[in-house]
């Protein structure tokens, strides 16, 4: 065929291609999940501000949202098609403020008053180790004191696909099993059900201590998290008077315990993808060109391999104000996470 011949046809083929794409319209494009954060940079000098910073899920930062320094952003939300993202601006005195911003940037727009889908919304579905009085922020609470009565059986959870069940086994007596803190949980068992093989917790790698099972808030039957090939039970554990709690992640299909931060960590499910959400909490964090230190948070998520990604810059003192998740096509599409001012 003639090259001129060639080329018409490639241009025939571009021009009913774009045509078929007009056609099916922007409904039918489905866009990347993307998470904005309001993110607090702690500095050494001076006043540091909260402001939204817009990331794609796969940690790829794509742009600052507001920078006005005259309060705090925090509690970002995305509308329920992803078109906008409404948030508050605390300011040092007054009300709050209610203002938007498009995701792909430009002027944020005050409004008059926090729409009804924003005010009304709440922190989505989180594990914990309590049962909190009603409450937006998925924050830590000290752990439940957990006693076995005498000639009763031990706690036993059995995952929702009956593969495998804990037993929340323990020696009265033996040296880390009557407190809450590293060496407890060692006799604790991950028995599969399908073999009747018994793997005693205090073998596996990372393994530091285990005392409850935290469960889903609202719903303490729900304490597995299956999701293709994810896998997990969490646990936390009194670690000190300095460092307070943490939480770790067993792993189901490696047979190994993750420590999810050197503190505290609220496990936030992502139903649909195997993978999940963490507010993380690092206590005494040096703040860059100081010899300070400060009580962070950060927003990361975890892939079934249990692999993390941080929303933050790197080597930063910084504090999460609330991040919404915006995810086309799932359910639910949007995932929060709201702050509560303290």
């Amino acid at each position: 065929m003639p090259i001129s011949q060639t080329s018409s046809v490639r241009n025939i083929g571009a021009i009913a291609f774009l045509s078929a794409l007009l056609l099916l319209g922007p409904h039918k494009v489905t866009a990347a999940p993307e998470i904005v954060i309001a993110i607090r940079y702690l500095q050494a000098v001076g006043t540091s501000h909260a402001h939204l910073f817009l990331y794609r899920e796969d940690g790829k930062f794509l742009r600052q949202l507001t920078k006005d320094n005259s309060g705090q952003d925090r509690n970002p939300m995305f509308a329920s098609g992803g078109e906008s993202i409404v948030f508050m601006r605390d300011k040092p005195s007054g009300s709050p403020e209610f203002w938007s911003v498009l995701p792909q940037g430009g002027e944020t727009k005050r409004l008059e008053a926090a729409p009804d889908w924003y005010a009304n919304a709440k922190s989505s579905s989180f594990f914990t180790n309590y049962e909190p009085e009603e409450d937006n922020s998925p924050t830590p609470s000290p752990s439940a004191e957990m006693t076995e009565p005498k000639n009763e059986p031990p706690p036993t959870f059995q995952a929702p696909d009956g593969s495998v069940e804990i037993v929340l086994r323990s020696v009265p007596g033996e040296e880390g099993d009557d407190i809450d803190g590293p060496g407890h949980g060692n006799r604790y068992l991950l028995r599969d059900l399908r073999s009747g093989k018994e793997t005693e917790l205090g073998t596996l790698d990372g393994f530091l201590g285990l005392w409850d099972v935290l469960h889903i808030r609202g719903q303490p039957d729900r304490r597995f998290l299956f999701d293709g090939p994810l896998g997990v039970v969490f646990f936390d554990l009194h670690l000190n008077s300095s460092d307070g709690d943490t939480v770790f992640a067993l792993d189901l299909a490696k047979r190994r315990l993750v420590r999810l931060s050197p503190n505290w960590a609220v496990p936030i499910p992502l139903d649909g993808d195997a993978a999940f959400l963490t507010q993380t909490e690092n206590r005494y964090v040096q703040i860059p060109g100081s010899e300070m230190t400060a009580n962070c948070s950060y927003m990361e998520r975890w892939d079934s391999r249990l692999t993390k990604i941080r929303y933050a810059r790197e080597k930063t003192a910084a504090i999460c104000y609330g991040a919404s998740l915006f995810r086309p096509g799932k359910t639910p599409a949007i995932v929060t996470v709201r702050h509560s001012k303290e």
